[in-house]
């Protein structure tokens, strides 16, 4: 099993002390947490794209490629890069770029993302999304794979024998297709061949095991080996500590921050309590044990071989974030590395010798 730390970048008031850092500390934040990610021996960093508040992580590529420039392991991963708002064409040249200047250590999870306010801001509607999201991944995959390409677009201007640079590092990048609710994501990753990353966040565990149920089906269904599945799941929060006990007292303010957020903001409470939470979440919150116990539980509805995890103190104090950090990658990683298998490909470059289109 491998191991992600991810963070949107949230730029919201701490949820336990209520002090907001400034945008450049935040950033920095991110960096650091980065950099600890690859100390601590995580198989990949990622970071997310939103274009709304309370986000600033509007420009992955930037950020990615300043912790490209700072790490030499960890791989580096977007979550999720928002196909629906973005021009494929420029898309591919940011990322194509990133994945050069990283060393083709580079893996895309894509999406039609979420969120009203990021919607208007680029135009796109409910109704239109999905086909914009489809779109914008077939031309950004043919690109990556062919040096001129020819489409007849709708959502941008069509394109004949067009090359667009630089060609690419790998050949192709992986490509994971984010999923947290509906069909339309899990069907297009089965439809090409491509790995599934479910949100698993939000809800308790049934809508997303749903949801991987019918990416198995599907995959089948287009004519692909079940051997070549990979799946990877989110997780809702992280503590580890030496008991349980311990473990909730340090994550209650966290967990009461957040609910008071949820509620002045006016979004939907799923977990009205921490044990609840802790119970029917995806949270790791607890003992080395407990944890390992849990991800054994969603392993078995998942067939999962990916976890991230929160990359953010998120609440926690620095020191308490780090312990917490370290626990799992000396305690709890070791264990699922060994009960549960890796993906079914290579954890590295995407090279010419092993691409398939």
């Amino acid at each position: 099993m491998k191991f992600l730390a991810i963070t949107l970048i949230v730029h919201r008031p701490d949820p336990a002390t209520g002090v907001r850092k400034s945008t450049q500390d935040r950033f920095r934040e991110v960096l650091d947490n980065a950099l600890l990610a690859e100390e601590l021996g995580f198989d990949g960093f990622g970071v997310g794209e939103r274009h709304e508040r309370p986000f600033i992580s509007s420009s992955p590529t930037v950020v990615l490629s300043h912790v490209a420039a700072l790490t030499r392991r960890i791989r580096l991963f977007t979550a999720v890069t928002t196909l629906s708002l973005l021009d494929p064409v420029r898309a591919y040249e940011d990322y194509a770029t990133l994945d050069h200047l990283s060393g083709g250590r580079l893996d895309l999870i894509i999406g039609k993302g979420n969120g009203a306010a990021q919607r208007e801001l680029f135009h796109v509607t409910p109704e239109d999304q999905w086909e914009r999201n489809a779109e914008s991944y077939e031309v950004f995959r043919r690109i990556w794979r062919q040096d001129k390409v020819t489409a007849a677009t709708r959502f941008r201007p069509e394109l004949t024998d067009a090359e667009v640079w630089p060609r690419p590092y790998q050949q192709p990048v992986r490509v994971w297709h984010g999923s947290a609710t509906s069909k339309e994501s899990v069907d297009l990753a089965a439809r090409y061949g491509d790995p599934l990353f479910s949100a698993n966040v939000t809800h308790p565990i049934e809508p997303y095991a749903e949801l991987i149920r019918h990416y198995r089906e599907r995959w089948e269904h287009y004519g692909h080996d079940p051997a070549g599945i990979a799946v990877g799941a989110g997780t809702a929060g992280l503590y580890v500590a030496r008991t349980s006990q311990e473990a909730l007292a340090a994550y209650r303010p966290v967990f009461e921050g957040n609910l008071a957020f949820q509620r002045q903001a006016g979004l939907p409470v799923v977990f009205e309590t921490l044990e609840d939470f802790v119970a029917r979440s995806s949270a790791l919150i607890g003992s080395p044990q407990q944890v390992i116990d849990k991800v054994h539980r969603y392993h078995e509805r998942f067939g999962h071989t990916v976890v991230h995890l929160h990359a953010d103190a998120g609440g926690l104090t620095d020191t308490r974030h780090r312990d917490s950090l370290e626990l799992f990658q000396s305690a709890v990683a070791p264990v699922l590395r060994k009960d549960i298998p890796d993906p079914p490909f290579a954890w590295g470059p995407v090279l010419p010798e092993a691409a398939h289109v």
